[in-house]
């Protein structure tokens, strides 16, 4: 009797790359946020996330040059059609553009939450980011029946998913020490107090 689990067979293997992609996109932020925290400081503090931009971007490239190489070995007759190219094209732009706000919120939180600014951030992105793939893919593919034939469960799921991202951000801890503690009112030491003229 064959024991193995379903998930072992050759037509699930979308859920490898699935997991694989979890994990790529669930260490992106922290370590995106590390690369902009070792740019230049000082003066260059309002440039860091840009310069980390930068470097994301040539990765970005490096790994179409490598894309186009797996095309070649694979055989590919380097066909396309217009509609591909444009939706690719938009998608693209579509990442590089949340990769590059992410770059901008995870500058302006660092002031906030220091070396954390990402587990503030991130939960917001994975969490508002399913709805958003849902609305978007409902709208170009809508569902057999509509929305109003869209189970509860599902609809509840999305809400959830939104909650719990707000939730995860809002208390995320930060390396701050706490809340900023209202700055004391200076007391002159009684001992250095000038006596009074007579």
């Amino acid at each position: 009797m064959n024991s193995a689990p379903a998930a072992a067979g050759p037509g699930n293997t979308w859920i490898y790359f699935a997991l694989l992609t979890v994990i790529s996109w669930g260490v992106y932020g922290v370590i995106l946020h590390k690369g902009r925290g070792y740019m230049p400081m000082g003066p260059e503090t309002p440039h860091a996330g840009l310069k980390a931009f930068l470097f994301v971007c040539i990765a970005y490239a490096l790994i179409g040059v490598a894309s186009a190489a797996l095309l070649k070995v694979r055989g590919s007759n380097w066909s396309f059609t217009g509609d591909g190219i444009r939706w690719s094209l938009i998608a693209g732009a579509a990442g590089a553009i949340g990769a590059f706000t992410l770059v901008l919120a995870l500058g302006a939180a660092a002031p906030i939450y220091k070396g954390a600014a990402a587990a503030a951030v991130m939960p917001i992105v994975f969490g508002g980011a399913p709805v958003i793939n849902t609305v978007t893919a409902m709208l170009l593919h809508p569902p057999a029946g509509g929305v109003k034939a869209l189970p509860l469960p599902f609809l509840l799921g999305c809400v959830l998913a939104a909650v719990g991202a707000v939730m995860v951000a809002k208390y995320a801890p930060s390396n701050t020490g706490g809340a900023p503690q209202p700055v004391a009112a200076q007391v002159v030491p009684t001992g250095s107090a000038q006596p009074p003229r007579k």
